[in-house]
């Protein structure tokens, strides 16, 4: 395949599925959005004026310059900037901040990510360059400055710290305001139908503490369903938002129908009327009115879900129109009975007493949410306006028109945000701390592990020119060696032979390398090359991968690889001067069949465990060290009988890959203990201390999970950093 058309083939199948889809499918997906993407921005009426105070409304032409701030918010932001423009800017069908720093890194050097040289040079040239059309002056002094780079990821991961803030508090007040309306209710309900006054006032301290213990119960349960997927819990909830929806829109139709005049609203001069007269405490209120539009990146970040067609008709159709005739209802509502003494509809009502179990109160969380929301959305504005200029080939013209228009509108809501950290914004900063350190560490942490296997990796020449005066034996089987770089010798592996001077007939070196792109084809999944001359049958695999490709977790991992190899020798003569540079990687599908040089045949059920590495003596001769009897075999391979374009010496080279794998598997992996250097400031002495207790907590690579621990050797290795 040209190298040049490599790269329009990534993710060529998911395209593909998506380009088929029809308006069944469409309807279909659409529904199941409703109980996913669209139940946050549905149940937003439940708090966005509850978590006003009522000391910041004056009259009821204020509710209706406030309303005319949501219509018109989410208009621009959600309908407009959202549902029309961000979902256009996917990535292969994925959305969200970092596929948007991912579309970044493809169309520009930004990454940041570890990944040395030579592997980057393989990956280039048999993958493709994304083709560059016109040239671009801000693609060039992005790439120049690395403090640009730099900004870009924290600006990524600052933006994934807000998405992680904003669903950790959305739920709280969305649940604590529905626990909160109930109580209020189950209260006005006991006076009308108890006459005792002494019951009645214990049963309003009873029922005034409940929506507290009540939302943590009903969160608990709605945290325990997500297990089931997305799939099951979308055909659940989906009825559900659908007759909330109906719900709210008719009850909104009849306040406007009592108080049409809130339609006057929609005018963008009450907006200017607002801005004219505002003052600090009014000015607050705008930090309530942004969580109108709390669930709108929600809507781009879940597209890999769904797709762009059944989200857009589903907002455009249904969610949009619904929540303009709920806010007006609302509007309309207040505004017509805000300073009455009837408590049935004094604005004061909407707000709880007291009492989710941190701040126990609507408006505070309130408060926080839209801190998150609207630092979110700004992130993805200024990554947007990137996306216009390098991704889609805009004019800068373009993309600086829209960094101003969203960007100034985002910056006012910013603004009034800022005004109320007080009074319960503050709680984002301390999110934010916790997961930037989190992020931040785990980073700090890989680059230098990396930074240190590059430093300290030894040559090829050093194993297969010096190997022979170390005595080194070979024992029967494959060994696969797992790393993190994808050229040389790891140290973990140097440190290994030195110590215990004996290795595998046959030696297998796998890294995983990540592209910044979702998926990679299925054809394009393996890089394999030769390590050193072919008589020491050692060979190098480069496992490519998407950020939501799952290839460690396959069951078939390890015969896919082996099948590959044999592909690779098969086809090694007639294509060498094809073969990449350096160690001549050629490029493979992860593909086992009959056609293949390897033929695949069915496992015997007796072979169920993997080879162990033992002596048969206590001889502390290396050459006694040998494979148990023990072995585990997926999948058996055998040559094709009739083959003659095959030469003789690439039968025996495949004969002996097939011997070695009968002769049992075993795997290599590095253990590594990081160490700081003496004189380590107190920074990175926090960012190593955070990596290792991640690093010693965290779930292992799923390639480790499938191998018993009997095939298993760990090498230790100290990391001084």
């Amino acid at each position: 395949m040209d190298p040049a058309l490599r790269s329009e083939t990534i993710s060529n199948e998911f395209k593909e599925n998506r380009e088929k889809e029809t308006w069944r499918r469409t309807i279909l997906l659409s529904f199941q959005s409703l109980g996913i993407v669209y139940g946050r921005l549905s149940t937003a009426p439940l708090y966005v004026f509850g978590s006003i105070l009522p000391d910041d409304l004056k009259s009821d032409k204020e509710i209706h310059e406030l309303y005319s701030f949501i219509f018109w918010t989410l208009t621009l932001i959600s309908l407009l900037k959202y549902a029309f423009i961000v979902l256009s800017a996917d990535d292969d069908g994925e959305g969200g901040t970092f596929p948007l720093y991912s579309l970044l890194c493809r169309h520009a050097k930004l990454g940041l990510l570890p990944n040395d040289r030579s592997a980057s040079e393989i990956i280039q040239h048999d993958r493709g360059s994304p083709r560059i059309k016109v040239p671009s002056t801000t693609r060039k002094c992005i790439e120049k400055y690395k403090t640009g780079h730099y900004f870009l990821l924290f600006l990524a991961l600052f933006g994934c710290c807000m998405i992680i803030s904003d669903g950790v508090l959305t739920p709280s007040v969305s649940v604590l305001s529905a626990t909160s309306t109930f109580g209020r209710s189950m209260i006005k309900l006991s006076h009308r139908l108890i006459s005792s006054q002494k019951i009645r006032e214990h049963l309003d301290k009873v029922l005034t503490r409940l929506p507290v213990p009540m939302a943590c119960a009903i969160l608990v349960c709605l945290f325990t369903l997500q297990h089931y997927g997305t799939q099951k819990i979308s055909f659940v909830f989906a009825p559900i938002v659908i007759i909330w929806l109906t719900f709210i829109s008719g009850i909104g139709l009849y306040n406007i129908a009592q108080n049409h005049n809130i339609l006057y609203a929609i005018s963008p001069t009450y907006m200017l009327r607002f801005l004219k007269k505002v003052d600090i405490i009014s000015w607050k209120a705008l930090g309530s009115i942004i969580l109108c539009t709390a669930g709108s990146e929600v809507m781009f970040a879940n597209l890999g879900h769904f797709s762009k067609r059944s989200l857009k008709v589903t907002f455009v159709c249904l969610i949009y129109p619904a929540l303009i005739v709920c806010y007006a209802g609302q509007a309309a509502f207040i505004s017509r009975y805000l300073g009455t003494k009837d408590d049935n509809v004094n604005l004061s009502e909407s707000i709880p007493n007291r009492i989710t179990v941190g701040f126990r109160d609507i408006a505070p969380i309130g408060k926080a949410t839209g801190l998150a929301i609207i630092s979110g959305m700004l992130v993805t504005t200024c990554l947007m306006s990137l996306v216009i200029a390098l991704s889609w080939e805009k004019s800068l013209f373009i993309a600086a028109c829209f960094m101003l228009f969203f960007g100034s509108l985002e910056a006012t809501y910013l603004s009034s945000c800022l005004l109320n950290f007080p009074r319960g914004a503050w709680f984002i900063t301390v999110l934010l701390l916790l997961f930037l350190t989190i992020m931040v560490s785990w980073y700090y942490g890989t680059v230098k592990k990396y930074q240190f296997d590059v430093e300290n990796k030894v040559s090829v020449e050093w194993l297969t020119d010096l190997s022979p005066g170390l005595g080194i034996s070979r024992v029967p089987g494959i060994g696969f060696i797992y790393t993190d770089i994808s050229s040389g010798i790891p140290a973990f592996f140097s440190h290994f032979i030195t110590n215990l001077p004996a290795f595998h007939q046959v030696l297998i070196f796998v890294s995983f390398k990540s592209l910044p792109v979702p998926y990679i084809s299925e054809d394009q999944r393996y890089l394999i090359g030769r390590v050193g001359p072919k008589e020491y049958k050692i060979y190098r695999c480069v496992v490519l991968h998407g950020y939501r490709d799952h290839t460690r977790d396959s069951d078939d991992f390890e015969d896919h690889i082996i099948s590959s190899i044999g592909e690779f020798i098969a086809r090694e003569e007639r294509d060498y001067e094809s073969l990449s540079s350096p160690e001549r990687m050629m490029v493979l599908g992860r593909s086992m069949g009959d056609g293949n040089a390897l033929i695949p045949l069915t496992a015997d059920s007796s072979d169920n465990s993997h080879p162990t590495l033992t002596q048969r003596s206590h001889s502390d001769d290396p050459a006694e060290l040998s494979f148990a009897a023990v072995r585990r075999k997926r999948v058996r391979f055998m040559l094709p009988k009739n083959s003659p374009e095959m030469s003789a010496s690439v039968r025996k080279e495949l004969q002996e890959l097939v011997d070695a794998r009968e002769s049992g598997t075993a795997y290599f992996l590095g253990q590594s203990h990081l160490s700081l250097r003496r004189g380590s400031n107190l920074l990175k002495k926090l960012l190593i201390m955070v990596y290792v207790f991640l690093d010693k907590n965290s779930r292992e690579p799923p390639v480790a999970l499938n191998i018993p621990h009997a095939a298993l050797l760990e090498v230790g290795m100290v990391y001084t950093i």
